[in-house]
């Protein structure tokens, strides 16, 4: 499906709906005519069990067996140990002085706020495979993520991405505030390479962006990795938060505060419903932090510049 440019499953999905729908009129205008509405119900019922329990299968076989798999912070040896909050703050303090640096270096509009370029998704494929040269569990074939054409359906769901298990696809909010989309999209990427775990996958778009030669990208996963640091110590240090708040450039200031207004423009019952349905099924899966478990990403972080002070001391 890499082949094809756009999202092969939203159109499946389309195409699914409307078959249910022109189906589900066909049986009833077959029962009123007078067919013989038990045999033509269940007709219709059976074929709909055998479609659902198609997709379950291509679901299970591409994506739910991964929850069971080594983590990737396993296969690593990475161990996610307890940290103070001293320790968060130099993370949040090392994260700041990276955007700081490559905030000047990014495109932006008049408005003030990043602006991507062409060719994201190529660059996307190329931080991924970048990165495996290193982390060897990440190499193989890398397909271009897609944006979805109908990407407000994402945006009313608050969701930034998401993996088609069902033709293997990774798909992005195309709508969403442009610093958002590199990190997405390799977020997005290891879930196709077998990494279903919330807060393993937003490591790995953080790494990938991070080693990433594209100043775009190393922003983006640098300031998504800041984000959720940054809320983390917010919860556990308020001050040291100001501190390190206070430090963030004026630069950065429009794509956060861009960022706010987009989401805000579609808070609302469907969000919320959305955020209980992800937050089961991640739950469903293992992940017993539910919606939760996308923060645990911070522990990694730590643990990951921790090895690398304890590399450069040695």
């Amino acid at each position: 499906m890499g082949w094809l440019p756009c999202s092969v499953s939203e159109l499946l999905l389309y195409a699914l709906a409307g078959g249910i729908i022109i189906a589900g009129a066909g049986t009833g205008v077959r029962i009123a005519r007078g067919g013989a509405w038990r045999e033509v119900l269940s007709s219709y019922v059976l074929t709909l069990f055998l479609a659902i329990g198609i997709l379950f299968f291509l679901y299970v076989m591409n994506c739910g067996i991964n929850y069971q798999r080594s983590s990737f912070s396993e296969s690593r040896k990475m161990t996610v140990e307890s940290y103070t909050a001293e320790e968060l703050k130099e993370v949040c303090l090392w994260l700041t002085e990276e955007v700081n640096l490559l905030s000047g270096k990014v495109h932006r509009g008049e408005d003030g706020v990043m602006k991507l370029g062409s060719g994201t998704a190529v660059s996307a494929v190329s931080a991924m495979k970048n990165l495996s040269r290193d982390y060897e569990e990440l190499s193989g074939y890398y397909p271009k993520p897609k944006g979805l054409l109908g990407s407000w359906f994402l945006s009313i769901q608050h969701l930034s991405g998401i993996y088609l298990p069902f033709t293997i696809e990774a798909n992005y909010n195309r709508d969403m505030v442009d610093y958002n989309i590199p990190f997405t999209m390799c977020h997005e990427l290891s879930h196709l390479r077998g990494f279903m775990q919330e807060e393993e996958a937003n490591f790995i778009a953080f790494l990938a962006c991070y080693v990433s030669g594209e100043e775009e990208f190393r922003y983006s996963g640098g300031l998504m990795g800041w984000i959720y640091c940054m809320n983390v110590l917010y919860k556990t240090d308020y001050e040291a938060w100001e501190e390190v708040r206070a430090k963030l450039c004026p630069e950065v200031e429009p794509d956060l505060k861009a960022n706010r207004e987009f989401w805000a423009g579609y808070d609302g019952a469907a969000a919320e419903v959305s955020n209980r349905i992800n937050d089961t099924y991640l739950k469903v899966n293992g992940q017993s932090e539910g919606v939760k478990s996308y923060d645990k990403m911070v522990d990694l972080i730590v643990a990951y510049r921790g090895n690398i002070q304890q590399t450069k001391g040695r």
